[in-house]
């Protein structure tokens, strides 16, 4: 593996502002799953950029298409027509089922559209002040509004006052969205995460989709799914609302979409689709030629290459992998997720376990203080799957073992 016993200590870094605890490694290359740093030390990667890079690093297909749309052009602007933006938008809207598109440059951009619409859908109703269910343990974003509508008050702590109108109910609930229903007469949405990624990884059941779904229908609400992170074939199906058999009014998507070029989508169902018109909303990068290019691609890729049915396959393995090791071990509460979307809670805080897991060459995320999260490229094959299962469960035993 060629990893170092202990990594150094961090480079001083006095003119980047100190927003990022960061590990002493600055990655110099990568191919698929594996990634290099600067001194040549080797990591096998189950990050991805934070469920970024689909389909890995320098992907050869990939590579020439964006390398020749760097020569071709980059940027125009939106007061021009992007065939590539059309291009990709009939593309997730033929994925989805639903019917038009907004492009943006981020996941917290498509949430803060998502938001926008549902209160201008709220104003056009009659709604002087529109508001929208949101969940404890959320995460949407750091802007004013979508960090409001996060559910982490560590996060929100010295940014306040927070944006007003959101309501927030427990995920999986039934009951606590019915009160919200029958008592609150100016919410007009909900918006959660099929599977909270920063919350924990922690799925919203089938069941609950289904019956939010129903919610939404009777009372005229928007269903805003937030794929940002566990959308674009992460769970084995393009989106992961997909598995209950449901359909959304809007979608925001970012992350794996471009697979590491920056982008954002809102996609949106006949119920939301007209409700933004000009100047309602706009943006200067988002929607630009090389983006379009890079998500065109990655999803042609993905088709090719049946990346959606290796996510289900290779997930099972590592998933697999880690309850067969980690089951029954004292400290590990439970193994949770769907495809290549893993988390592993612990009993205990755990961020330690980043700079072990980098020590042995591997690169993994830690989240909600006490989750281990697994976010691979969607290329990740079942012998790397078994390796991140050798080289993970060892660090979590040890580290879990009590003080002498």
């Amino acid at each position: 593996m060629n990893a170092p016993e202990k990594l150094p200590a961090a480079a001083p870094e006095p003119h980047v502002m100190k927003t990022y605890g960061r590990l002493p490694i600055a990655l110099s290359y990568g191919r698929g799953c594996w990634v290099w740093d600067t001194e040549g030390r080797k990591y096998l990667d189950a990050l991805a950029g934070i469920a970024v890079n689909t389909l890995g690093h320098a992907h050869p297909r990939l590579v020439p298409a964006l390398q020749e749309q760097v020569g071709k052009m980059m940027h125009s602007s939106n007061y021009y027509l992007v065939p590539l933006q059309e291009q990709l938008a009939a593309k997730l809207c033929e994925l989805s089922g639903m019917t038009n598109v907004f492009f943006c440059n981020s996941g917290l951009e498509a949430n803060e559209a998502a938001l926008k619409i549902a209160r201008k859908y709220g104003h056009d109703r009659g709604i002087e002040r529109p508001e929208i269910v949101v969940y404890e343990a959320a995460f949407h974003g750091r802007s004013i509004a979508t960090l409001s509508a996060t559910g982490n008050a560590k996060i929100q702590a010295g940014f306040g006052p927070l944006v007003e109108g959101f309501v927030r109910v427990p995920l999986n609930d039934v009951a606590a969205i019915e009160k919200v229903a029958a008592t609150n007469k100016n919410v007009v949405a909900v918006f959660l995460e099929v599977i909270q990624g920063e919350g924990g990884i922690r799925p919203t059941t089938v069941s609950y989709l289904k019956e939010v779904r129903r919610i939404c229908d009777e009372r005229g609400w928007l269903l805003m799914l937030d794929e940002v992170q566990c959308g674009m074939g992460r769970t084995g199906k393009w989106f992961a609302h997909q598995w209950a058999g449901i359909q959304p009014d809007v979608m925001p998507l970012a992350k794996g979409l471009g697979s590491g070029v920056p982008i954002g989508a809102v996609v949106c169902g006949p119920k939301a689709a007209d409700v933004m018109g000009p100047g309602n909303h706009g943006t200067t990068f988002g929607g630009n030629p090389l983006a379009m290019r890079a998500g065109v691609e990655t999803l042609r890729i993905m088709e090719e290459d049946r990346l959606l049915d290796n996510a289900a396959k290779v997930g099972a393995v590592l998933r697999g992998g880690l309850e067969r090791e980690l089951t029954g071990v004292a400290g590990v509460v439970e193994v949770r997720g769907q495809g290549l979307m893993i988390g592993i809670e612990l009993d205990r805080p755990c961020a330690a376990l980043l700079g072990r897991a980098a020590e042995a060459g591997l690169m993994i995320s830690v989240t909600a203080e006490r989750v281990v999260r697994l976010l691979p490229a969607l290329v990740m094959t079942a012998d790397e799957a078994s390796q991140v299962t050798a080289l993970l469960c060892p660090l979590i035993k040890e580290f879990l073992k009590p003080a002498a």
